[in-house]
């Protein structure tokens, strides 16, 4: 098994580059009052969360999804922030155009992370002295510090940006024949997407190094965690044959509706265009997606068609995609004349969900979205919805 994957993706040359503490640090660009102190930024109640902190606090035993109660009692002096995911969202569309203008192929992870594939480009100059200055670049046409790993694949760059956090130069390339001896000492929680439950179960074991899970059979991996345990095996051997996946800033899901028969009901095109959005919503949350633009649409029954588009901060939140889609709705049909068709896309999807959820002041609110979503996945998409559109 491992002679199938050990080498073949060798070749390849990866790149993982993540904001550091990005939240805090756009929060610091505009306010250098900020600078050196901690830094907290989540829902600012008692039942909020924190969605980001600085260095300065993370010494103090705060951390990201601690309850903000908590964390005001371990860093009572820390400057406590909402947060303004527009002004987020706008910086790390900075970052992307950096990096769109200077590299073929490119992933944007999610908010505060690109991978990044210069397979090829050793050939013409060094795949570290570009991301190098790269990086250059963004901190200064951004201002916002970064890190990066660079490796053979995204696994392995990913847990090299996080190791490379921990230095001066915030760099780190781990080339081929030193893959094994860079992930061997580190702890299998350094693994991506390693979870608190299968941590515990591989601690249970004796497996608390990655070079101890490496060396346990694949078989019994398998026996023990089906088809993730394969995959655990593989990362911990240095192996993942994923593709950094293009990133087309168009990238949509959407939906249209013709009707039977033609309407000028206003009240009738707003509801049915909040049950689509509503049912968008959840499918951006299942592919565990955001969206950063709607697009409304509508066709008369003369086939004249307008559609309308609004930049917003990422999100895939119901209520908020829907009082976007309802105010653009009242924004294009200006005609009043009857209506064919409805429709509504939602563009420049990224991956990533909980950092927004953590900006919620009201858990109630996202543990409603929770059980309503757990409840489409067990009986269908349809088998729950809002009353009336809003």
């Amino acid at each position: 098994m491992v002679s199938d994957y050990n080498y073949q993706f060798d070749n390849r040359h990866i790149v993982h580059i993540d904001l550091d503490t990005f939240f805090v640090s756009v929060e610091r660009l505009q306010n250098s009052a900020l600078d050196g102190v901690p830094v907290i930024i989540g829902g600012l109640s008692d039942r909020g969360v924190v969605a980001g902190c600085s260095y300065e606090s993370r010494r103090f035993g705060v951390h990201s999804a601690m309850p903000m109660r908590m964390a005001r009692q371990l860093c009572p002096q820390a400057v406590f922030i909402r947060g303004d995911m527009d002004t987020y969202s706008r910086f790390s569309n900075l970052v992307t155009e950096v990096i769109a203008d200077r590299v073929p192929l490119y992933e944007k992870a999610s908010i505060d992370e690109h991978y990044l594939d210069l397979t090829g480009m050793d050939r013409y100059f060094g795949c570290y002295k570009f991301t190098h200055e790269l990086r250059e670049t963004i901190i200064r046409e951004t201002g916002l510090p970064i890190s990066f790993g660079l490796s053979v694949n995204k696994t392995v760059s990913k847990i090299a940006t996080g190791e490379a956090k921990k230095g001066t130069t915030r760099e780190l390339y781990v080339e081929a024949p030193r893959v094994k001896p860079f992930l061997n000492p580190l702890s299998i929680s350094k693994i991506p997407m390693l979870g608190p439950k299968t941590y515990r179960l591989l601690r249970s074991m004796g497996v608390d190094k990655i070079e101890t899970l490496s060396l346990v059979p694949p078989e019994m991996m398998e026996r023990v965690l089906g088809k993730n345990g394969i995959v655990l095996w593989q990362k911990a051997n240095g192996i993942d044959p994923s593709p950094v996946e293009r990133y087309y800033e168009r990238k949509s899901i959407g939906t249209e509706q013709t009707f039977e028969t033609d309407t000028t009901d206003f009240r009738f095109l707003n509801d049915w265009l909040l049950k689509m959005v509503e049912k968008l919503a959840f499918e951006l949350r299942v592919r565990n997606k955001l969206t950063a633009c709607v697009t409304v649409k509508i066709r008369y029954a003369d086939f004249d068609t307008h559609t309308i588009q609004k930049r917003i901060p990422y999100t895939s939140f119901d209520h908020v995609l829907m009082r976007e889609a309802r105010e653009l709705l009242l924004r294009l049909y200006k005609r009043r004349v009857l209506v064919r068709l409805l429709g509504v896309r939602f563009t420049h999807l990224v991956s990533g969900s909980q950092q927004l959820n953590l900006f919620e002041d009201t858990p109630e609110q996202v543990n409603l979205y929770l059980a309503m979503d757990r409840i489409r996945k067990r009986f269908g998409k349809d088998a729950v919805g809002r009353a009336v559109g809003g």
